[in-house]
């Protein structure tokens, strides 16, 4: 089966004029999103209203939404809040509640003082009740909905992520620094409108968790992660330090080891291993690190070429799929690997195809049950879609469609991929002649913030 190229809708224009992408990173989990009928985009870009430059800054929270299948998009500008800071982590997160229907927004960290806004209740799952404009969210937050700005972890906030948990949805982030941090979890409740507390589900020691994803899945939260051991350097225990916000080092991706998998069956208050022994329950204080039973899923040593936060996805059947790399089966070549979790608990690994460049992929499974692995290349500014059908049991990967042109790491709309059997893709599209001015040093230019949406 070769896919047919897709309609591709252009959101909004990507800032040309900085150094580090700040839309379309695999860490936002929740950038694309349907619930109900309706679709949801979250970006940054200037505003346009005002300037035709792409370098123009600052930059300010963009929201779009359109009715499925084929509604046009809307697109609101949160304007008050102006975005300066050149870094691809303080990117903007978007979640969904359920069960009372509020949006919720996440944006601008880099180990750095929560910034929040959630919406009135009923907006998504009374969409047509509401005009979309600004004055539908509050303004910007330090806290979370139903915890005061003083809770301890709300001032060094860095890769927030939403996620679906039944009528409830949970917010997790890290608290720390790069191989020395900790990941903490809230879920906010429909029936209150206000988040609890469940605790740190994950813990570094000497080290930090990188999240390849966070899904609920019949009653069942899965989260697979790798550790980065800290190394230690001049000034790290400084407070005004910031290296670590440097985008390479002083702790790298070479230190990254491990694929490590634990699941809750109820909302991330206990945790289990893969056996299925309990190894947390958050309610009495303990936590998920590096020493618990049965945590490592694969073992993959330090230098071997493993990325952080790439991707996860679960099947209809708790299969769990991650996507990342390493150099184990290639004679010291990187390669994109598939760790796959059968829904009988074994674990198996197989090489996909080498690694171009380290802009990380994606994971989708159709309501078939197929796994959809979308790869990027920006020496190129080529994506590929490959597929591994579940009735091969995902053993080989075959490519569907493949087009130069597009850049970032793409990120998809599982929930619509698996009721509507359209495969939405947010991605960055180069205009004719953008990836040349790239290569000779000049500034990026004509990129656009895009939806690219593949019938299967």
């Amino acid at each position: 089966m070769v896919l047919a190229d897709p309609v591709v809708t252009i959101l909004g224009r990507d800032p040309a004029g900085r150094k580090f992408n700040i839309n379309c990173n695999a860490f936002q989990q929740d950038a694309l999103v349907s619930f109900n009928g309706w679709q949801y985009a979250c970006f940054y870009s200037f505003l346009q209203s005002e300037s035709s430059d792409a370098t123009a800054e600052p930059l300010f929270v963009h929201l779009a939404r359109r009715e499925l299948p084929r509604g046009p998009w809307e697109v609101t500008v949160l304007d008050d809040y102006p975005q300066t800071t050149d870094d691809g982590h303080n990117t903007v997160q978007m979640g969904v509640c359920p069960g009372d229907g509020t949006m919720h927004l996440a944006f601008d960290h880099h180990c750095d003082v929560l910034r929040y806004r959630y919406s009135v209740r009923g907006l998504t799952t009374r969409p047509r009740d509401f005009a979309w404009a600004p004055a539908l969210f509050t303004p910007t937050l330090d806290c979370l909905p139903g915890l005061p700005s003083t809770h301890r972890h709300f001032d060094y906030v860095t890769y927030p992520r939403f996620g679906f948990l039944g009528d409830d949805m949970f917010c997790s982030f890290r608290d720390g620094k790069a191989g020395l941090g900790n990941d903490y979890l809230y879920v906010y409740r429909g029936a209150t409108g206000r988040f609890d507390f469940a605790g740190a589900h994950l813990t570094g020691i000497r080290s930090n968790p990188y999240v390849h994803g966070m899904d609920w899945r019949g009653g069942r939260l899965h989260v697979t992660w790798v550790y980065r051991g800290f190394i230690h350097y001049d000034g790290w225990n400084d407070p005004l330090d910031e290296k670590h916000k440097q985008q390479a080092g002083p702790n790298g991706a070479e230190n990254n080891h491990d694929v490590c998998y634990a699941y809750s069956d109820d909302q991330g208050r206990t945790w289990r291993n893969g056996a299925g022994a309990l190894v947390a329950d958050l309610s009495r204080g303990e936590t998920v690190d590096n020493t618990a039973e049965g945590i490592v899923a694969l073992v993959v040593p330090k230098g071997s070429g493993l990325s952080n936060q790439e991707a996860q996805a679960v099947d209809q059947e708790g299969g769990v799929h991650v996507l990342n790399r390493d150099t184990l089966d290639g004679g010291g070549i990187r390669q994109w690997k598939h760790y796959y979790r059968s829904p009988g608990g074994t674990w198996t690994q197989r090489a996909i195809c080498p690694a171009t460049g380290n802009a990380r992929g994606r994971l989708a499974v159709s309501r078939t049950g197929d796994l959809y692995i979308i790869l990027p290349d920006l020496a190129t500014s080529e994506m590929r879609i490959l597929r591994a059908a579940k009735a091969g049991g995902y053993t080989s990967y075959a490519e569907v469609w493949a087009k130069r042109g597009l850049t970032g790491e793409p990120l998809v709309d599982s929930a619509r991929l698996e009721h509507d059997g359209v495969l939405s893709v947010l991605a960055l599209s180069e205009e004719k002649g953008a990836a040349e001015g790239a290569q000779s040093g000049g500034k990026r230019r004509g990129r656009a913030v895009a939806v690219l949406d593949f019938q299967l």
